[in-house]
């Protein structure tokens, strides 16, 4: 007998580098919209990349009152008001419901990078008695989650999870075992990062992970396109409720989708790079197509890791050949990293929300930027414009720094 329960999408929530809302978010990837510009938040002479994607027109203020927010580092700050605009769309409150049955999983991959640097130069001119008493509670990736917490009033299994860019993924994949055996009848959960700092941007600079193509940033996250160069840091947040079917069907909430299987594996590689042909890649689609008990031919949709660097891209296309076979070749892709930039911790969050909007809508979002195919990556990425399909099932891939990889499946909902 099977004794798992049936898991929806019921509310979701995103800021992101196009758009500070799902529905301005989902619009401007159906223009094909960039969220990449030179960098505003500090000097970036010295650097060799100088623009990344970050949140345009947002204000804190505009969403948390003034005292809230001055005691939370960004990350925290996007971590709740995404969630807080999942939980309103899903209509969920702790009043109407036993509170002990909801619960909280979210993540950040790097945590406070920018009050560590604000405290850090605190310490450094006036020592350590400049350092705010606030500091710590700022700074850990998992204040996020309490903070979601203790402003709705969910008392469920609440924690973080950190596993770089699959960060968001492990955490809505965790959400989604927790409600599918009981131990919860809703979750909220997602991801969030800042890390457009000057040490967050240099770190990456001096991998040579980020794209250097300052003369055009929009056009410089092109995945699986050969002239690719490396990843566009992004920043943002976001957050989906998951819930039991029958229990949101009783609470009359509206559903957009189920969610039908997970995948996480790790590659036991290398700290960054990806092995050849993505062999760790190809277990994380392959237990995700198990767990959700289906075939690869009935996935119509991928939303690709697709960070459009040159190892990840051709790494990425050869495990979806292996994992697919010759339907690798009908199915559609796409990378909406080419759009948003790399948001790391939250990526999983806000292209789960992509996928899932794909899957109600029956629209494929597109690869932008995608100009001169590359030979070792030669399937269908959706380049440039969005293309009508009816969505059965949508895959969504992130795989993280320190090789970890994680699948999400979402499928069409239907009362049968």
């Amino acid at each position: 007998m099977n004794h798992k329960r049936r898991v929806v999408v019921t509310g979701m929530g995103v800021l992101t580098p196009i758009g500070l809302n799902v529905e301005d978010f989902w619009n401007a990837m159906m223009r094909g919209t960039s969220g990449a510009a030179p960098i505003t938040y500090f000097d970036t002479a010295a650097y060799g990349t100088r623009f990344g994607c970050e949140l345009k027109g947002f204000k804190a203020t505009d969403f948390l009152d003034r005292k809230a927010s001055q005691r939370m580092d960004p990350f925290s700050q996007y971590a709740l008001i995404s969630s807080d605009m999942a939980v309103r769309d899903a209509g969920l409150s702790a009043k109407d419901t036993d509170p002990d049955r909801i619960g909280v999983i979210f993540g950040s991959g790097i945590g406070g990078m920018i009050t560590y640097d604000a405290q850090f130069t605190n310490y450094m001119q006036g020592g350590p008695r400049r350092i705010s008493p606030f500091f710590i509670p700022m700074l850990i990736p998992d204040i996020a989650a309490g903070n979601i917490s203790i402003k709705h009033g969910f008392k469920g299994p609440n924690y973080a999870t950190v596993s770089a860019c699959a960060t968001a993924s492990h955490a809505i994949g965790d959400a989604y075992r927790i409600v599918q055996y009981g131990d919860a009848d809703a979750m909220v959960c997602g991801g969030s990062e800042a890390p457009i700092t000057p040490m967050g941007l240099g770190g990456f600079d001096n991998m040579r992970a980020l794209s250097a193509r300052n003369d055009a940033p929009e056009k410089a996250s092109r995945p699986f396109d050969l002239h690719r160069d490396g990843f566009v840091i992004g920043e943002g947040g976001g957050a989906i409720i998951l819930e039991e079917l029958e229990f949101a069907l009783k609470r009359g909430a509206r559903i957009y989708c189920e969610m039908s299987g997970i995948g996480f594996t790790a590659d036991a590689h290398h700290i960054t790079a990806p092995p050849e042909g993505g062999e760790g890649a190809v277990r994380s689609m392959r237990r995700a197509l198990k767990d959700a008990g289906i075939t690869p031919d009935m996935v119509d949709y991928v939303n690709a890791h697709g960070t459009s660097t040159p190892l990840n891209d051709a790494s990425e296309t050869g495990a979806i050949k292996t994992a697919f076979g010759e339907h690798a070749r009908i199915m559609s892709i796409s990378s909406t990293k080419s759009m948003t930039g790399h948001l790391l911790g939250a990526a999983g969050a806000v292209e789960a929300v992509a996928s899932i909007l794909a899957v109600k809508n029956g629209i494929i979002p597109p690869t932008i930027n995608y100009e001169v195919p590359d030979p070792a990556c030669d399937l269908n990425y959706t380049p440039n414009t969005p293309v009508k399909r009816d969505i059965r099932y949508a895959m969504s891939n992130t795989f993280g720094f320190g090789g970890h990889n994680a699948t999400l499946l979402f499928k069409k909902y239907s009362t049968d």
